[in-house]
């Protein structure tokens, strides 16, 4: 995570990190003076591909934080343009892949990866947010969007989130939305958070009202965790939650007095975390989760070290749409 970087807890090459650190704020700190902002891209373009016409299908969907920081500055154990390398080939599986912090190694991330449609990378720190959304299936229209709250280290890239209309059918789409909030859980970035969330909610009910969609990515916000909104984000797009209605039997957990969140890695398919997967049905179509998953094991070296500094999610998704009733 962003924030980790100011509480770096390695101590290999510690002082040099931290001029390195010093530098990289100072030089993201003149850039970002003259209020520099990301593209707000629709890259590709896109057209309509001629597809099937199917009424059904079902997607293997993952979100995972790459931990793509320098080298000097990243919290992963594992050397990082080799381990995101890595990472590109073992998602070639999925169907639909968000990734966040892919930020100095994204021609390692593509080297050996095999989807058909990749957006293109920002940059590295402090030009990229990270982003990118990996598919099998044609993205039609794709839009960056920029936080308009930010908190400490966060502020020195443009992190924020980003939607994609992905084309599963002849006449078929979905909106896909790739998150990266604010981190860490103290009043200030809790703030700032809460306000992420707002800004994504008022986007999605003006760009995707009515539409079935896919929120994937890292939230950085525990319902647990008393200061976090997630709670009305969720129900007032109404969302469903992956984890919560395949491995929390359907319940949402109830925020707790002096709450701290777990390490990262320390993730399992039975306990909340950051990385969340969301979806909703609308009229036309209807989702049938399955299989929610932290691939721990699948993201990990020879060595059994982790690829990232976070655990990768996945879920099946099935999907139909409905035959307008007969009047």
């Amino acid at each position: 995570m962003l924030l980790d970087l100011l509480f770096e807890r390695k101590t290999r090459l510690k002082g040099l990190r931290k001029v390195l650190i010093l530098s990289v704020c100072a030089s993201a700190g003149i850039m970002l003076g003259f209020k520099l902002k990301p593209k707000q891209v629709r890259p590709m373009n896109m057209v309509y591909v001629d597809m099937p016409d199917v009424s059904e299908g079902k997607l293997n969907l993952l979100t995972y934080n790459i931990a793509g920081l320098p080298e000097l500055i990243s919290s992963a154990v594992t050397e990082r343009a080799p381990s995101i390398t890595s990472i590109g080939e073992l998602v070639n599986p999925f169907d639909i892949v968000n990734v966040q912090e892919d930020f100095n190694y994204n021609k390692f991330l593509y080297s050996k990866n095999r989807h058909s449609y990749r957006t293109e990378n920002m940059g590295g720190v402090p030009f990229g947010d990270g982003l990118s959304t990996l598919s099998k299936y044609p993205i039609q229209d794709f839009e960056r969007v920029r936080w308009d709250a930010c908190n400490g280290a966060d502020c020195l890239t443009p992190k924020g989130f980003s939607y994609a209309r992905i084309q599963l059918a002849k006449e078929v789409f979905i909106d896909v939305y790739n998150v990266h909030a604010t981190a860490q859980d103290d009043p200030d970035a809790a703030i700032a958070r809460q306000k992420n969330l707002n800004q994504l909610k008022n986007y999605i009910q003006k760009i995707s009202a009515g539409q079935p969609l896919l929120i994937m990515g890292d939230f950085n916000a525990h319902y647990a965790y008393a200061l976090d909104n997630i709670v009305s984000f969720q129900g007032e797009l109404g969302l469903v939650d992956a984890w919560v209605n395949l491995k929390n039997s359907g319940k949402i957990p109830q925020s707790k007095q002096n709450f701290v969140a777990m390490a990262a890695l320390e993730l399992t398919d039975d306990c909340e975390g950051i990385d969340k997967i969301y979806y909703r049905n609308n009229d036309q179509m209807v989702f049938e989760a399955k299989n929610y998953q932290v691939q721990k094991k699948l993201f990990q070296n020879r060595a059994g070290q982790d690829l990232s500094d976070h655990c990768a999610v996945s879920l099946q998704l099935g999907w139909h749409l409905i035959k307008p009733s007969v009047q």
